[in-house]
């Protein structure tokens, strides 16, 4: 399933976060690749120990968080802290298929990566090519978001970025993983999710139809959650 979560930063705070990326040091972004990714990425990135990247990685959980949409859809149970990354002078990252585990470097920390997320932090208009292509489940979706816009998607997905050919892509990236392990049951639990949450603004407090479609979500949740 493939998730566009909207306004996870407002603009003045994308732009502060801006500020802070644009003054950081920035590494070769292999530093965190694979034996296959470190064949196809061309980016920088900052080091998983950067005080700017943990400040700025702390604030977006902090706004996921409190995004509904988001809780709906990957039901979390484990985040990588967010990673950072910039594409220009014609970077980019090919065809690839995330790491099952992602590990973080000098700690006993690991998830399973069901899920990826990008949130873009340079508005589309600022740079030519970025785009985020994924192989979905009903074919190819290129992604170019506003500034402050998510994506999630599965990590099991084929994706890559294009070139960046003019301008600067500034994003945050990082993979969670979700209480659901299967795709196809998490998007069976956030479809009933959005529809009751319809029901129920129609409803009043109490109606039997909204109880009973909500006793059936936490008991398919129940059956499929790992935790």
């Amino acid at each position: 399933m493939l998730t566009i979560i909207p306004d996870v930063l407002p603009a003045e705070t994308v732009a502060a976060f801006r500020a802070r990326l644009e003054a950081a040091d920035w590494i070769d972004g292999n530093a965190t690749s694979g034996a296959q990714s470190a064949l196809a990425k061309r980016n920088r990135q900052l080091p998983e120990d950067s005080a700017v990247a943990r400040d700025l990685g702390a604030q977006i959980l902090d706004a996921l968080g409190r995004s509904p949409l988001f809780i709906a859809a990957a039901l979390p149970l484990k985040v990588f802290p967010p990673l950072f990354n910039q594409y220009a002078g014609g970077e980019a990252f090919d065809i690839h298929v995330d790491n099952a585990i992602r590990f973080r470097q000098g700690t006993d920390f690991r998830i399973r990566s069901d899920l990826s997320a990008t949130l873009f932090l340079a508005d589309p208009d600022g740079y030519d090519g970025g785009e985020l292509t994924i192989e979905a489940q009903f074919g190819v979706q290129q992604i170019k978001l506003p500034a402050g816009h998510m994506v999630l998607y599965p990590s099991s997905s084929l994706h890559r970025v294009t070139p960046v050919t003019r301008g600067s892509r500034l994003a945050a990236f990082f993979w969670l993983q979700s209480m659901v392990r299967d795709d196809g049951a998490r998007r069976i639990l956030f479809d009933l999710d959005r529809a009751t949450q319809a029901v129920a603004a129609d409803k009043s407090q109490g109606d039997p139809a909204v109880i009973q479609l909500t006793g059936v979500y936490h008991n398919l949740l129940r059956r499929w959650a790992d935790a």
